[in-house]
């Protein structure tokens, strides 16, 4: 049996967990500290000129300082970089789980707890973005869910650090196709509302089993990310509203993640679908209670204020409403040159 080999001295490789454009992956052991950690090999494509190693190296060292500088739960923890055989090698958290991409090829997901999983997403994303960080690459392969429940965030390769000198070269979009956002697809430089719009292309994905703009090849992804509305959610129940303002076409009528958040939680603490009665009408009085949905509700304490936020916001700004989820909703969204949003009823008219 070949002896395995120690990286820096320090970092036996044990395994191979994973491939992917960036690198393979190591179940790893450091033998200095007596724990199993993971190691991102950078593998380089052939044919690349010493320039284009060069950027995608440093790229490889953006990953590192990005999630450096992180400190989440929801985000794998970067311990060490290490530079050996002219390539670096970063030793990272090992979390030994299914990314959701794996568990959706089981199926959609219960609506309850694609919520949660959006909560916790949401929470690493807000958590980079107050550090100037974003992702950019947001997508089902890139989180990790465990035996636990616990839902990490992977993968900064091409995530965007406030401060640093922009590697992707004009023109060239980097990330997923069937989970870029219609302002990169453009070409425009991200936002923190181009992960969220990745983060609802997500959701969507593990209500509907495919995302958005899931084409046969990377170029008509992109090709229907400029130039076509996202196709209703059907499956999506209650988790609808928060799905339609989070694929919003432009980034200033997007749902922020404080307007999310509520409405995600609202759905992560519903009753299960076994606990939940349906209501009945019966001619005649049955002098039983039974208990509604809107009953086992009033067990759940939340403020009004983050269910139903303020109407009065910038111009332009996403408009949440305050309509529960099983009531009608207008069939389609009205497009128009400025993307598509939602606007609230007049008080007395009927969604149409």
């Amino acid at each position: 049996m070949a002896q395995a080999r120690l990286l820096g001295n320090r970092y036996r490789l044990d395994s191979v967990v994973g491939r992917g454009g960036m690198g393979t992956v190591w179940r790893a052991f450091d033998v200095m500290l007596d724990r199993e950690v993971a190691v991102k090999e950078v593998v380089l494509p052939p044919g690349l000129n010493e320039s284009e190693r060069g950027v995608l190296y440093e790229r490889t060292f953006r990953e590192a300082r990005a999630s450096a500088r992180l400190n989440h739960s929801g985000v794998v923890t970067v311990h060490d970089v290490v530079e050996e055989s002219d390539r670096p090698w970063i030793v990272m958290e090992l979390v030994l789980a299914p990314s959701l991409q794996d568990l959706l090829e089981r199926g959609p997901m219960e609506h309850r707890r694609v919520a949660d999983i959006g909560l916790q997403m949401l929470g690493a994303l807000r958590h980079a973005h107050e550090k100037g960080i974003l992702h950019r690459d947001v997508k089902p392969s890139n989180v990790l869910i465990t035996d636990t429940g616990r839902v990490v965030l992977t993968d900064f390769g091409i995530a965007q650090v406030e401060g640093d000198t922009t590697l992707t070269q004009t023109g060239l979009v980097m990330g997923s196709p069937a989970y870029i956002p219609p302002e990169r697809a453009q070409g425009e430089r991200a936002v923190p509302a181009s992960d969220l719009w990745a983060l609802g292309a997500t959701l969507y994905a593990a209500v509907e089993g495919r995302s958005p703009y899931e084409r046969s090849d990377a170029m008509a992804s992109l090709q229907a990310a400029l130039t076509e509305p996202v196709p209703p959610a059907r499956n999506a129940g209650p988790l609808a509203h928060v799905l339609e303002g989070l694929l919003a076409r432009e980034p200033v009528h997007r749902m922020t993640a404080a307007q999310a958040h509520p409405l995600l939680t609202r759905v992560a603490m519903l009753p299960p679908p076994a606990a939940q009665v349906e209501e009945t009408v019966a001619d005649e009085p049955s002098g039983r209670f039974m208990p509604t949905r809107a009953d086992d509700a009033s067990e759940t304490v939340l403020d009004p204020d983050d269910l139903n936020p303020p109407t009065r916001r910038d111009p332009g700004q996403f408009q949440p409403t305050s309509r529960p989820h099983n009531q009608a909703r207008p069939q389609s969204p009205s497009p128009s040159q400025n993307g598509t949003h939602y606007q609230r009823p007049r008080p007395g008219q009927d969604p149409e």
